[in-house]
């Protein structure tokens, strides 16, 4: 692991914009990602891993870049005769996505671990960056509703995020091993930099920090660790994290973020937009970098990521 200078802790679509950015700027083997498993859940007999999936679709440069998950170039051949015989159609698997979990689930009901088959998929289809499952473990993000609790992905996709979020549960957090590799590229002397995606904090994100053993390895990191905010002039990059926010009675914006993770980071980034919360954020004793942090080029992922590791690096 000395190879490591910069570890991403990263969920999906947001995250994986970063992670890209990232692994464009940065050597190759320079770089590690700690990949959100809370998403991940059986269906139709498969294993399915969404963050981990869409960072190695954005890594490998076979993305879907209209809805940023799934493959480019996809057909439904699948799922339009999944619908003819009345099964599950809710939770869409394009043909040479199924491709994947069929393969992948295959691997672990042999008994291989998911950090072994991602390192195996990642190699195939030429990723030279690491993604790191935070766990071999199952951790499984439930939703708690007004409704009752719901399994993310029934949430999230099923559900279309429409019930109103009372909490957050990571079930199976509390005894999962915390993957290896992350645990060592933690202590590592070469590490220079640990950098928080601006990925959704309570479903892409504190699943990860759930785990005790990771969020101590990161309290006692000595590299310094930042976060990038996902919420730019009170709205949300992607997803549903302004709704969660407001149902908890949060305030929707990136001082609210920063102060989740005060206790873990160093510094935090925030857009231009958002130059008046700069002193009550510095005021928690964290150091903050203004930087254009809306990604919808290529150019402005690299200028993110150079921005975040040379402001992780300078805090040293």
């Amino acid at each position: 692991m000395r190879g490591v200078t910069c570890l991403a802790i990263s969920g999906g679509v947001g995250g994986a914009k970063l992670a890209l950015g990232l692994a464009t700027y940065l050597e190759p083997p320079e770089l590690a990602i700690a990949a959100n498993i809370g998403d991940d859940f059986e269906h139709l007999g498969l294993t399915i891993c969404p963050d981990i999936d869409t960072l190695t679709y954005t890594l490998s440069g076979l993305s879907n870049e209209q809805t940023g998950w799934g493959r480019a170039g996809e057909t439904a051949t699948f799922m339009r005769a999944l619908e003819g015989l009345g099964g599950e159609t809710w939770f869409h698997l394009g043909d040479g996505d199924l491709a994947l979990h069929v393969a992948r689930s295959q691997r672990l009901r042999a008994g291989e671990t998911l950090s072994g088959i991602t390192a195996d998929i990642c190699q195939k289809l030429g990723i030279k960056a690491r993604i790191l499952p935070a766990s071999d473990d199952e951790v499984r993000t439930i939703v708690q509703t007004t409704t009752g609790p719901l399994a993310l992905q029934h949430y999230f996709v099923r559900d279309q995020c429409a019930p109103t979020v009372t909490g957050f549960h990571y079930e199976g957090a509390d005894t999962a091993r915390v993957n290896g590799e992350i645990l060592e590229i933690l202590s590592a002397p070469s590490l220079r930099a640990v950098i928080i995606c601006p990925s959704n904090p309570y479903i892409s994100i504190d699943p990860i920090l759930a785990m005790p053993e990771l969020k101590q390895a990161l309290k006692e990191c000595p590299a310094p660790v930042i976060a990038v905010s996902p919420i730019v002039g009170g709205e949300a990059l992607k997803g549903p994290t302004a709704k969660m926010m407001q149902e908890l009675g949060a305030t929707v914006s990136a001082e609210t973020v920063a102060g989740r993770y005060r206790d873990l980071i160093d510094g935090f980034i925030l857009d231009p937009t958002d130059t008046s919360l700069e002193p009550s954020i510095r005021a928690m004793d964290t150091q903050t970098l203004l930087t254009p942090s809306v990604m919808r080029s290529l150019d402005d992922k690299v200028k993110l990521a150079q921005a975040a590791f040379e402001f992780a690096v300078s805090l040293s």
